[in-house]
């Protein structure tokens, strides 16, 4: 396989997809896409090349944080019939030697999944997640509409904070994914990404601790806006070293925007910068 994130996480990279697709043919292997970031609302990942396209259902799929669940979305198109994938193509002792690309074709892999994988993970959807999830579907556009609008807004507004060092989001001209935002996020860039809260990993830390309506959590795509500090959480066992290795910079805040009114999401990240930088 050949994986990517249409938008990083936590950098905010855009992925070219069709420049990834036409490396993943040349070698023979399929293109998996995770679009939980971008959702299916904001990029069709098949329309780029991608022959599967993952999706996190928690995220902005379910919209209020209060489901668990995934999305696994097979394109049909990829000849799983090389060679490479014996798993595809040599008999199922389960199945009394059934073959999956044989018998089933471009069904084969959504099939394997949910015969072999399902069976032997466990995993099972609840019928009420199953409820959440698919309700907060019937909004995902007009949703993603206004994280994207208030996304913009907020990202323009730590840009030019005295209190932010950087801002890394691909709907602002200034990154270096930009170009490749509009070309495969035409609608926008998604609502989730990350700045540098001057000062370090101890501003980056006070910072946290000085809002008030923001919530600190480490899921992403609520209705509420969500932020963290991986300084200080998620990779607080790392020295700073290697966080910068691994695409975390101590001073780093992820935020993801919410539905909330875009000026009252900006006082709160202002009020709380100032109180990190006094």
């Amino acid at each position: 396989f050949l994986y990517t994130e249409v938008i990083g996480n936590p950098s905010g990279a855009v992925a070219d997809l069709a420049a990834l697709a036409d490396v993943a043919s040349a070698h023979d292997l399929p293109l998996v896409v995770d679009s939980t970031f971008a959702t299916p609302y904001l990029c069709r990942p098949m329309e780029h090349g991608a022959d599967i396209v993952v999706h996190s259902a928690t995220k902005f799929i379910g919209g209020h944080g209060t489901s668990i669940g995934g999305v696994v979305v097979d394109s049909g198109g990829f000849d799983w019939g090389s060679g490479r994938f014996p798993r595809m193509t040599e008999p199922s002792a389960g199945y009394n030697d059934l073959r999956f690309w044989e018998n089933f074709g471009e069904y084969a892999f959504c099939t394997m999944l949910r015969a072999e994988q399902l069976r032997d993970v466990g995993a099972s959807l609840s019928p009420f997640n199953a409820f959440m999830l698919l309700q907060g579907l019937e909004t995902l556009p007009q949703r993603m509409d206004e994280h994207v609008a208030n996304a913009h807004k907020v990202a323009r507004f730590l840009e030019g904070h005295p209190g932010v060092s950087w801002v890394a989001y691909a709907g602002l001209e200034s990154s270096p994914y930009h170009d490749l935002a509009q070309r495969y996020l035409p609608d926008g860039p998604g609502a989730i990404f990350t700045f540098g809260v001057a000062g370090g990993r101890a501003a980056g830390a006070k910072f946290i601790e000085g809002l008030t309506m923001v919530s600190h959590l480490a899921n992403v795509g609520d209705a509420r806006t969500l932020v963290i500090h991986p300084a200080t959480t998620t990779h607080q066992q790392l020295s700073d070293e290697d966080m910068v290795a691994g695409g975390v910079t101590p001073d780093m805040v992820r935020l993801s925007v919410g539905l909330e009114d875009v000026d009252d999401i900006c006082w709160d990240l202002d009020q709380a910068l100032l109180g990190a930088g006094s």
